[in-house]
């Protein structure tokens, strides 16, 4: 008679593997847990990042978040030209990123996520996503990456790699399909 190995209880809300069919079973978490954090701009990228999420994770809370520009010098200029005030602009920034992260939101509970949207404001990038991951106590940020040029991203910097490095927790990066 052939032995089989000896299950575990699995914590509610985890992953785990069953050995005598391989396959991941995902168990539902009966206690509400901090949502995940998915950065989403309608890039390609973002897309699939959603996706690879929804494959990897599971159906869960998420957050997700487009973050707009905040006003250049030149930009700051500009307004003063047309004779709009600097908060009126950054309303505009902040209701554009909004719509997007409803996009982003949209595409999220079609993969299977309880998600909602949110939007900042913030440059450079990153630091907007820290806060919102620090504000919500985000479990995991998911980020997409547009795949740059090695030299361009360090001349221009790289949100992604600036994010593993200060988020303070763990980070998902998804490569652009087909990338190796």
């Amino acid at each position: 008679m052939e032995r089989l190995p000896r299950q575990r209880p699995v914590p509610a809300g985890r992953c785990h593997l069953d050995r005598t069919t391989s396959t991941i079973e995902h168990e539902e978490d009966p206690v509400d847990t901090n949502p995940i954090l998915i950065c989403y701009d309608g890039s390609e990228g973002s897309q699939r990042a959603v996706e690879a999420a929804a494959a990897l994770l599971g159906p869960r809370k998420a957050i997700v978040l487009d973050v707009g520009p905040t006003l250049t010098f030149d930009e700051s200029v500009a307004v003063t030209a047309w004779s709009l005030e600097g908060g009126e602009l950054e309303a505009l920034n902040t209701e554009a990123a909004l719509e997007v992260a409803r996009q982003g939101a949209g595409r999220a509970r079609a993969a299977g996520f309880d998600a909602e949207p949110r939007s900042t404001l913030a440059s450079p990038t990153w630091e907007g996503i820290a806060e919102t991951a620090d504000e919500i106590q985000a479990e995991l940020i998911v980020v997409g990456t547009r795949g740059d040029k090695r030299l361009r991203g360090r001349l221009k910097g790289s949100t992604t790699r600036d994010l593993a490095v200060h988020a303070g927790r763990p980070v998902l990066i998804v490569p652009p399909e087909g990338r190796s």
